[in-house]
């Protein structure tokens, strides 16, 4: 039996460094966090227990720094959603790119 839809709005956070959050806010998203270590983690569980939003962007950077079972219980969450944004610094590797669409999407990018 599935389980009813609960009533999120819509809305969307980012959590991470600087330029992932900056980036996001110009794109017009207002729920960004500058921050890294323990206070995005607890950033991260605060907005992902709200019931506020859909959708929680977040930087590998701060997910390595996540403890193992939260992070383990937000990346099977499908609402809301959870991703992570590779880092933007330096190359972003295909693998990530492929891990991420088969996380989030369920399907396989072949590599070329």
């Amino acid at each position: 039996m599935s389980q009813p839809k609960s009533d999120t709005t819509g809305r969307i956070a980012v959590v991470g460094e600087r330029e992932l959050a900056i980036g996001y806010n110009l794109l017009g998203i207002e729920d960004t966090f500058i921050t890294s270590g323990e206070e995005a983690s607890k950033i991260i569980q605060d907005l992902f227990s709200s019931g506020n939003y859909s959708l929680i962007i977040i930087s590998d950077i701060v997910r390595s720094s996540l403890p193992a079972i939260f992070r383990k219980k937000i990346e099977a969450s499908i609402e809301p959603l959870v991703i992570f944004m590779p880092a933007l610094e330096g190359n972003i590797q295909e693998e990530s790119i492929s891990v991420l669409a088969k996380r989030v999407l369920g399907i396989s990018i072949p590599s070329s």
